[in-house]
């Protein structure tokens, strides 16, 4: 990622904790900065691992709490998976996931279609719809590439 980029998404994440009475701790900045510079949507365990150096007291719980305290602020996404361990995300530009059934990698994509579809009914009268997000689940090129050359 880009310096300047990754500067001015932290100074967007430290003034909108300011402004939201968000306690700002170190902790809690080494974890979002991880995460933006992070292309794989780490899962918590993962975050845990890699910080783990660098901040040796650093729980996983704390990890946990953090991450959830992210999301319900709307700083990271949390992308569900099959096979039930969540990963998350901090790209700033509205995107929505690919998974692979096989090896578990993550995509991000856009697709202004999906984003302005207009909503059923059902969904509109039920309430307001704070946002939308697609996951698409399959497997990808390189997995069957690996399953073509296994057949063969």
């Amino acid at each position: 990622m880009d310096q300047g980029k990754l500067e001015k998404q932290l100074e967007l994440f430290n003034r909108t904790c300011r402004e939201r009475r968000l306690k700002l701790t170190y902790q809690r900045q080494e974890i979002y900065r991880e995460l933006v510079l992070s292309d794989d949507h780490p899962s918590a365990e993962t975050l845990h691992a890699r910080l783990k150096e660098k901040m040796t007291m650093l729980s996983l719980d704390t990890v946990y709490r953090t991450l959830a305290l992210f999301v319900r602020a709307g700083f990271i996404q949390k992308v569900e998976t099959i096979e039930s361990q969540a990963r998350f995300d901090a790209g700033e530009e509205r995107h929505h996931h690919a998974i692979c059934s096989q090896c578990n990698e993550i995509i991000n994509f856009s697709c202004t279609s999906i984003d302005e579809l207009r909503l059923p009914k059902a969904l509109t009268s039920w309430g307001e719809i704070a946002r939308r997000d697609l996951v698409v689940y399959g497997i990808c090129r390189k997995c069957l590439n690996k399953q073509k050359t296994s057949a063969a």
